[in-house]
C-alpha cells in the first residue's frame, strides 16, 4: 500500500467500471512535466512507502529542474517485464540457480517467482538456412526445433514452474512486434488499480512499445531478472530531450529514412542517458507505425527512452489491433484525467530541444557499420566507394593512390577521380550456371527485423515495389541470398491478402520465418561457391537490411559491409545486386521489353501505399492471430518437460546448465578489495558493441567455444549460434570478446579473440578465454581498455556475464553505453573511467604494464568514491567511478545484482 503522503489517491469510473488510481494533480509543478516524467511522478505516488521512495523523491521529480545535472536517486518499479529466448532463457536458468540457492541457504525455493509480469517470446532462434523457395519456412522451423529442443524444453518447464511467467513459442513473431501488437496494455489493471504500463526487457529495441506511449527500455537480464523479483531499479531523475516534429514526410521518403534521420540527429546531438520525446504539431500526423520505428531505434541514438505521449493515434492503434473496447475507453479516460493526452497547445518543459521539419526528410540508408551513419541515397554509390576502401587491404598502394584500373561506369557517376575497388571472380554453381561477383556486391538482402516489419506501409511499399519489379520483367542477381523474416503472422496476412505475396516469392522473398534473423546474426550461410569464392579472394561484400543494427562482423561472417534501408530498398538492391550503383541515375536493370528499368519507374506513390494498406489489414486479423498466442503448435505442446520447483540439471546438456554465480556464496557479503597486480585483458578502441564482446552469431571452428563443443560430441554442422546456446556458460565464458572482428590491441595483427598472455615469457599470443584460464589459476586480476561507447548495443547480459567470469575485475573505458555500465555492476565488475580529456593513448599505456587500483575498499565504509588512484607502470592517474547510484554500489559490495536480491530474499 502507498503511503499517501500527497493525498493522491482516488478513483476513476469508466462506463460501469472504476479504478483506484494516483492523481498526479495533487504534486506541485507536475502538469509542466514531460510525458515521461509524469508515468515516473506516478510510479512514485503508488509505490511510496516512506523508506526506499518517500515524499522528498515525490517532491523532487514534481519541482524538478530540467536544467539541472541529474543527481537525485529514485526507484522505479516497472509494471511488467518482457524478455526475448536469447537474453531471456540465461533469466530463466538464473532463477532456477538461484531457486537452489536458496534452498541450500535454507530458505523455501518457491520464493523465486516472478512478482510482476514476465513474457517471453521465443523469435531469436531461427536461423535462414533455406531461402528463395516456398518450403523455406518450413525447413527453417523443423531446423530451428532440431537446434534448440533443449532449450524449449527448459523455457516449457519454465512456463510451469514460475507464476506469471508465459512464453510465446517459436514461428509467431518478433518480441517488439508481438508486444506493441499484442502484449502491452498502455494503462494496466492490477488489484483494483489502473495505472501506466511500464515495461523493461531483456533487448535494447524494448524501446518500440515507446511509440504506443509504454515508457521502457530494455536493461540487462540481470537488471530483469531483479525487477521480476520485486525489486525496484535505481535511476538518476534523467533530462529529458524535447524533440519538435513539424510538417510532413514527402513522397518518396519513408518511415525507415525518417528514424535514420533522426537517429543521426540525436547521436550527433549526444541523448545517452537522457529520455527523448516528440512534441509538436507534426506529432499528431506520424502514424503509430511510424512512431514505433521511431521508438524501436532509441538504442542506436543512444537515449534509454524515444516516446510518444498518447493520443488518438494510439487508440486507434488499440483498436485496430484487438484491444477489447474496455480497454481502450480506460486508456483514453486515464490519460485525460492525468493529463497525460497530448495537448499541442500546452508544450511541457524540456531540457534540452532539437527539431525536425517532416518535410526535409529523403530517402538514406545507414552504414557501412554503425546506424548512426546516415547516407541520403543519392550519395550512395561515392559514400560505398570511399569506405571499401577500409575494407580491401590492398586498395591503396604504398603512395596512397588507388591501384585499382577505372571502372566502366559513366564518368558522371563516378568518384571525383573515377577509382573502385575492382577484382572480378567467375562463380560457378552446382547446377552448372556462373556469374561474376566482385568488390560491392549484394551478397545478402533481407526484409528483417522488429524496426520496420512492423510497419505496413513500408511493407506494402516493398511488395509493391515487388510487383512492379516482376511487371516490368526484373528478378534478382542470383548471388543475392533473399529473405523474408516478417515480426508477426499479421504481416503474411496482409501480403495474401493485398495479392502481393507471390510478387515477392518471385523474386526470391519468400518467407523464413517470423523472428529475428538476419539482423542478430541469424542470417545463414551464404551459398557454399559464394562463400568460397568471397573468403578465397577476399572481397568486401556487402548486406542490405531493413534493420537496425549493422555492426561489423555481425550479419554474415563473409560480409565486411553492412548497410540499413527500408523494406522497399532491400527489394531495389536484390534487384541492382551491388552497391556500386546510383539508384538515382542507373538502371537496375533491363526489363523484358529489352529498355533500362529505373527505381523511379517501380517505386510505389504514397496514395497506392496508402489504399492498399486501408484495404488489406483489418482488427480481425490481428484478433485471429493473437487469439491463443501462448498455446503453441503441436511440436510445442508435444515437448516433453521434467515438473518440480527445481529444475533437473541434465549433465549432459550442451544447452542448459546450472550456472557458477552462487558456488560458496556466504549469507553476508564480504567487504570489497583494491586491484593489486591486475593484467590487461583486452584493450580496444572506440565504438566496441556487445557484439564484439559477446557475440550471438556463428561459432567458429577452432576456437576454445568449438573445442569445448566437440569435446562433448557436438558435431559442427549442430554447433547453432552463441545466441542459442546463452544457457550453457561454459560457451559463452569461451565466446566472450570472441567476435571474428574484434582488434585487441595488445595482439596486433590479429582479428578475433586473441590477447597475449603475460603469464608466459615473452605474452605470446593465444586465444582471450586460454590466457584467462592461465591468469586465473595465478590469482591475477584482470581490466579491460577501452575508448568511447564501450558497451553499445543491443542489452546482452553475456557481456557482462562473460567478462566478470573471465576474471576481469574492473573496465577502464572513455565513455559507456548505459546498459553495459549498469550490467558490469550488476555482475561486480568496477567501470571506471579515464579522466576528461584523457586516453589509454595520450597516457602511453600500451597494455602491457601490471596496473594496481587503490581506493576501491572506500565503499566498504558506505560512500561512493568519486575516484580511485590508478598506477600502470610510470604512468599514474585518478580514473573516475562510474558506480553512479546507492543502489549500484549496494549491488557492488554484495558482488552483483543476483547476489543482493537472493540476500535480500532471506532476509525477508
Amino acid at each position: 500500500m502507498s503511503a499517501n503522503s500527497f493525498g493522491s489517491r482516488d478513483t476513476l469510473r469508466v462506463g460501469d467500471a472504476s479504478y483506484e488510481i494516483f492523481r498526479l494533480d495533487a504534486v506541485e509543478g507536475s502538469q509542466r512535466l514531460p510525458y515521461s516524467l509524469k508515468i515516473l511522478l506516478e510510479n512514485l505516488l503508488r509505490t511510496e512507502d516512506g523508506a526506499n521512495i518517500t515524499a522528498d523523491h515525490i517532491n523532487a521529480l514534481g519541482q524538478w529542474d530540467p536544467k539541472a545535472t541529474p543527481s537525485v536517486e529514485i526507484q522505479f518499479t516497472p509494471a511488467r517485464v518482457i524478455m526475448q529466448d536469447f537474453t531471456g532463457v540465461p533469466c530463466v536458468v538464473d532463477l532456477a540457480t538461484m531457486r537452489e540457492a536458496v534452498r541450500d541457504l535454507g530458505g523455501d525455493p518457491a520464493k523465486v517467482n516472478p512478482l510482476a509480469p514476465a513474457e517471453l517470446v521465443i523469435d531469436h532462434s531461427v536461423i535462414v538456412d533455406y531461402f528463395g523457395h516456398p518450403d523455406s519456412f518450413q525447413r527453417n522451423v523443423e531446423r530451428e526445433y532440431e537446434r534448440n529442443r533443449e532449450r524449449y524444453q527448459f523455457l516449457r518447464w519454465g512456463q510451469t514452474a514460475f507464476d506469471e511467467f508465459k512464453v510465446v513459442p517459436p514461428g509467431t513473431g518478433i518480441v517488439h512486434q508481438v508486444n506493441i501488437e499484442h502484449l502491452a496494455r498502455v494503462v494496466m489493471v492490477r488489484d483494483g488499480k489502473a495505472y501506466p504500463d511500464t515495461c523493461v526487457g531483456t533487448d535494447s529495441h524494448t524501446t518500440m512499445e515507446n511509440g504506443i506511449g509504454v515508457l521502457g527500455w530494455g536493461v540487462g537480464g540481470i537488471e530483469a531478472e531483479a525487477a521480476m523479483l520485486g525489486q525496484p531499479i535505481s535511476m538518476l531523475i534523467p533530462r529529458v530531450v524535447g524533440f519538435k516534429l513539424t510538417g510532413q514526410l514527402p513522397a518518396g521518403a519513408t518511415a525507415t529514412d525518417l528514424v535514420l534521420t533522426v537517429t543521426e540527429m540525436l547521436r550527433k546531438h549526444g541523448v545517452v542517458g537522457k529520455f527523448v520525446e516528440f512534441y509538436g504539431e507534426g506529432v499528431a500526423s506520424v502514424p503509430l507505425a511510424n512512431r514505433a520505428t521511431i521508438g524501436n531505434m532509441s538504442p542506436e541514438f543512444g537515449s534509454t527512452c524515444a516516446i510518444f505521449p498518447i493520443d488518438s493515434q494510439t487508440t486507434d492503434y488499440l483498436r485496430l489491433t484487438g484491444r477489447s473496447e474496455e480497454q481502450i475507453a480506460l486508456v483514453e479516460a486515464y490519460a485525460k484525467a492525468q493529463g497525460m493526452w497530448l495537448d499541442s497547445d500546452n508544450e511541457p518543459v524540456f531540457s534540452e530541444y532539437l527539431e525536425l521539419d517532416l518535410g526535409t526528410v529523403v530517402p538514406s540508408i545507414a552504414g557501412p557499420k554503425r546506424p548512426q551513419d546516415r547516407i541520403a541515397l543519392t550519395d550512395a554509390k561515392e559514400a560505398w566507394r570511399r569506405d571499401v576502401q577500409v575494407f580491401v587491404p590492398d586498395a591503396l598502394d604504398e603512395e596512397g593512390e588507388e591501384s585499382f584500373p577505372a571502372s566502366d561506369a559513366p564518368a558522371s557517376n563516378a568518384t571525383a577521380n573515377g577509382f573502385r575497388p575492382h577484382k572480378p571472380v567467375e562463380v560457378t554453381m552446382a547446377d552448372g550456371s556462373s556469374f561474376e561477383i566482385d568488390h560491392g556486391i549484394v551478397s545478402i538482402a533481407a526484409i528483417t527485423s522488429c524496426t520496420n516489419t512492423s510497419n505496413p506501409y513500408v511493407m506494402l511499399g516493398a511488395a509493391l515495389l515487388a510487383r512492379n519489379a516482376v511487371e516490368k520483367g526484373l528478378t534478382r542477381k542470383p548471388w543475392v541470398k533473399t529473405s523474408l523474416a516478417p515480426g508477426s503472422q499479421v504481416v503474411t496476412g496482409y501480403f495474401e491478402r493485398s495479392g502481393l505475396q507471390p510478387y515477392l516469392d518471385k523474386i526470391g522473398f519468400n518467407l523464413v520465418g517470423y523472428g529475428c534473423t538476419t539482423c542478430i546474426g541469424n542470417s545463414g550461410p551464404l551459398p557454399e561457391e559464394i562463400s568460397a569464392a568471397i573468403q578465397q579472394h577476399d572481397l568486401a561484400v556487402t548486406a542490405v537490411l531493413s534493420g537496425n543494427r549493422n555492426f561489423e562482423g555481425r550479419i554474415n561472417p563473409d560480409v565486411k559491409m553492412n548497410y540499413l534501408a527500408s523494406p522497399p530498398l532491400v527489394v531495389a538492391y536484390a534487384l541492382a545486386g551491388t552497391m556500386d550503383i546510383d539508384l538515382d541515375t542507373e538502371p537496375l536493370g533491363v526489363g523484358a521489353d529489352g529498355e533500362p528499368v529505373f527505381l523511379k519507374d517501380i517505386w510505389p506513390s504514397p496514395q497506392e501505399v496508402a489504399e492498399v494498406v486501408g484495404n488489406s489489414i483489418d482488427r480481425e486479423m490481428f484478433a485471429r492471430d493473437y487469439a491463443d498466442v501462448f498455446k503453441g503448435d503441436e511440436t510445442w505442446r508435444s515437448l516433453p518437460i521434467p515438473t518440480g520447483d527445481t529444475f533437473e540439471w541434465d549433465a549432459a546438456s550442451t544447452y542448459v546448465r546450472k550456472p557458477p554465480y552462487f558456488e560458496g556464496m556466504p549469507e553476508k557479503p564480504e567487504p570489497v578489495t583494491d586491484i593489486p597486480g591486475a593484467r590487461v585483458l583486452v584493450k580496444v578502441g572506440d565504438s566496441v558493441t556487445t557484439d564484439h564482446i559477446s557475440p550471438a552469431g556463428s561459432i567458429k571452428v577452432g576456437t576454445p567455444a568449438a573445442d569445448y563443443l566437440k569435446a562433448n560430441g557436438v558435431e559442427v554442422k549442430d554447433f547453432n549460434s552463441y545466441g542459442s546456446r546463452r544457457g550453457n556458460h561454459e560457451v559463452m565464458i569461451r565466446g566472450t570478446f570472441a567476435n571474428i572482428r574484434l582488434r585487441n590491441q595488445i595482439a596486433p595483427g590479429t582479428e578475433g579473440g586473441y590477447t597475449r598472455d603475460f603469464t608466459q615469457a615473452e605474452g605470446p599470443v593465444s586465444f582471450i578465454y586460454d590466457a584467462s584460464v592461465n591468469y586465473q589459476a595465478q590469482g591475477t586480476p584482470l581490466v579491460v581498455l577501452a575508448g568511447k561507447e564501450y558497451g553499445s548495443g543491443s542489452s546482452r547480459d553475456w557481456a557482462a556475464k562473460g567478462t566478470a567470469l573471465l576474471g576481469v575485475r574492473a573496465v577502464i573505458a572513455e565513455s559507456y553505453e548505459r546498459i553495459h555500465r549498469s550490467n558490469l555492476i550488476g555482475m561486480g565488475v568496477l567501470p571506471l573511467q579515464f579522466p576528461e580529456g584523457q586516453t589509454a593513448e595520450s597516457l602511453g599505456l600500451t597494455g602491457e604494464e601490471v596496473f594496481d587500483i587503490t581506493g576501491v575498499e572506500e565503499l566498504n565504509s558506505g560512500s561512493i568514491p568519486q575516484t580511485v588512484k590508478v598506477r600502470a607502470g610510470g604512468v599514474e592517474f585518478d580514473a573516475v567511478v562510474r558506480i553512479d547510484t546507492p543502489g549500484e554500489a549496494d549491488y557492488y559490495r554484495h558482488g552483483g545484482i543476483m547476489q543482493y536480491v537472493l540476500r535480500s530474499l532471506l532476509a525477508k
